[in-house]
């Protein structure tokens, strides 16, 4: 099979290798579509002291079992389905709790197995166990479906932030993650979505998608005198960083009301300290939040949402590669307007 291969030197190809084979106890799928997430950018860009090599990588998938082991009896050859990629131990307190994403022994599809950018992957023993694989809808086309797994992370922040009706959203960053954000606080009911990003053309390939969209542009605007007016002098009720940007998680305080809450869904690739200020977390009683990674039960939850038709990925699904092209997919990326980008081998 044609396989998406991490190698020593740190560089990716595109390689001949033999199928995966189910064992006792595992299931093999061929992969109906697989996406490329900003961690698989990142790592295409400058690798990842994460991998060891050689690896497949990728873990935002779903396929059609081709084979399955004879203890399996959760499915069946034929089905179609999606798999979480972060499959916890199912002993530890976090797990026990049903925190398997941050689960003291996690271990992930793309890095500890290998991943999605081939035309089969096995889905791990640990994986079944623990109710990480999910079946599809036929209904679902699988390239929208295949958005499940970074839209129920996005699921898994919201549920600390629990906006409701009449929230005031401020979101920086408008790719993907940004839009995905945006489209999840409008479901649930906010007032205002306001769409914090300093490229003009990326702020204008979210508005065209999501006309409700109140875009400012902190390199053009002053960012706290927008935020005043838009909310009538008190600052926006929750913010979400959905970018890797540590001046944007000082701007998010700056801009959140008192009582506020505020996600910093984006992780920070260098230094990660001296952006919060912990006095005003304390004096204007604001609540932060981390999030990491997904559920099982968010990728269901996220998998009802689109087969529902409550949340439409549809115009975020249009940006197609075969896998023989999976290089050119990475490539077009680079192209700041391109909001998601998905392999179907």
């Amino acid at each position: 099979m044609l396989a998406y291969v991490y190698g020593k030197q740190n560089k990716l190809a595109l390689l001949e290798k033999k199928p995966p084979a189910p064992t006792e106890e595992s299931a093999v799928i061929k992969v109906a579509a697989t996406s490329i997430c900003g961690t698989d950018l990142r790592t295409y860009r400058f690798g990842s002291p994460k991998i060891k090599a050689p690896r497949v990588i990728g873990h935002e998938v779903v396929g059609e079992i081709v084979a399955i082991g004879k203890d399996v009896r959760e499915f069946s050859v034929g089905e179609r389905v999606q798999v979480a990629p972060a499959i916890g131990c199912g002993k530890c307190a976090d797990c026990r709790s049903g925190h398997t994403n941050v689960c003291d022994s996690l271990e992930t599809i793309g890095f500890d197995y290998d991943g999605t950018f081939a035309e089969f992957m096995e889905i791990p023993p640990r994986a079944i166990k623990m109710g990480n694989v999910s079946k599809l809808p036929a209904t679902v086309p699988s390239e929208q479906a295949v958005l499940a797994e970074p839209i129920a992370c996005i699921i898994n922040a919201h549920q600390y932030l629990k906006i409701s009706t009449g929230d005031v959203v401020a979101i920086f960053g408008s790719g993907f993650i940004g839009c995905m954000h945006a489209e999840l606080a409008a479901i649930e009911g906010a007032e205002k979505v306001i769409m914090i990003e300093v490229n003009p053309a990326r702020a204008e390939a979210a508005k065209k998608i999501n006309d409700r969209l109140i875009i400012v542009n902190p390199n053009k605007q002053n960012l706290g005198d927008e935020i005043k007016k838009l909310t009538g002098g008190r600052g926006v009720t929750v913010s979400i960083v959905a970018c890797s940007v540590g001046s944007a998680q000082t701007d998010a305080m700056n801009v959140t009301a008192k009582r506020g809450r505020i996600s910093l869904f984006g992780g920070l690739p260098t230094v990660s300290t001296g952006f919060i200020d912990s006095n005003m977390i304390h004096y204007r009683e604001m609540s932060v939040y981390g999030v990491h990674a997904s559920s099982p039960a968010q990728n269901r939850e996220a998998l009802r949402l689109i087969s529902s038709g409550i949340l439409d990925v549809k115009p975020y699904a249009s940006n197609i590669f075969a896998l023989k092209d999976i290089d050119k997919a990475f490539a077009s990326l680079n192209n700041e307007t391109i909001m998601k980008a998905i392999i179907v081998p």
